[in-house]
């Protein structure tokens, strides 16, 4: 219901509004959010208080995530490298651990199963990747202990049949993938957090766009962690990776040390963000 925040404490939902005063400082609670509340019982209650976050995200909208499991379909809809880097780097800005699982394994012909292997083994070299394993899936939220998890992911990448299967009481719809447009129907319209193993797991609506928000083009790069090796030795301290000389980035995609597709998709960031008009606080 609009304006209503559930807030769980020892087992308990109470559902709450939150004080006009929020409004007033332009902030509202997110899913994930620690608040000091009042409630006579358990159907009319206040939030008094947003403790302060360790991190947030606009899309999806959480706070106080401590790992983001990424579900990225290699196959309806179709694999974008572009899309998964621009959440992986949101990820590494607001220093929350991701978790790359690539959905949809079952539809890919041999030729591309062999294509997407590569993929997931060069990903691999930067960060913890499962190719379609449920199971690896299930072992890793084993490992967890009272953290909060994000689910995340394209439109219609699989990520409520993911949760179905960590949690086959939760029964979450699923949706098919549109072929005329390669992209799913969002089954997931709200954030919600799971208790799934001891853990509390967001499931979240999935996109088909994400935008780069309030990054500075100096900094890009540090979210970026298979650039950071070899951005130490650039001949330029400011060296941003894009035209200057001397810059051992560059050399390292034209030894294959870095992938193409993360430089490709890394000047395209760059460009982005150099085209976002600048926003001035009041």
């Amino acid at each position: 219901m609009s304006g209503y925040y559930d807030v769980d404490m020892e087992g308990i939902t109470y559902r709450t509004r939150a004080r006009g005063n929020f409004r007033k400082k332009g902030e509202a609670p997110l899913v994930g959010d620690w608040v000091e509340f009042k409630a006579d019982n358990q159907n009319e209650g206040y939030i008094l208080r947003i403790e302060k976050r360790k991190n947030e995200l606009i899309r999806p909208p959480v706070a106080n995530i401590d790992y983001a499991i990424v579900v990225t379909a290699c196959k309806e809809p179709k694999f974008s490298s572009n899309l998964l880097d621009r959440q992986l780097v949101m990820l590494e800005k607001n220093q929350i651990t991701p978790l790359l699982f690539f959905s949809k394994v079952d539809l890919l012909t041999e030729e591309e199963f062999l294509e997407i292997k590569q993929v997931v083994a060069d990903y691999q070299k930067i960060y913890d990747c499962q190719l379609g394993s449920l199971d690896s899936v299930v072992a890793l939220t084993e490992k967890f202990q009272q953290k909060t998890v994000v689910v995340m992911g394209q439109t219609g990448a699989g990520k409520s049949t993911l949760l179905n299967n960590l949690q086959p009481k939760l029964k979450l719809e699923t949706g098919e993938v549109s072929k005329a447009l390669s992209r799913g129907k969002h089954t997931t319209r709200k954030v919600t957090l799971l208790p799934i193993n001891g853990n509390l797991i967001a499931d979240t609506p999935g996109f088909s766009s994400f935008d780069l928000l309030e990054i500075k083009k100096e900094e890009l790069a540090k979210y970026f962690p298979d650039f950071q090796n070899y951005a130490a030795g650039c001949k330029f301290r400011s060296c941003i990776h894009l035209n200057e000389p001397g810059c051992k980035v560059k050399e390292a995609v034209k030894k294959g040390e870095i992938k193409s597709s993360r430089y490709e998709n890394y000047q395209q960031f760059q460009e982005e963000i150099s085209k976002q008009k600048v926003k001035y606080r009041k």
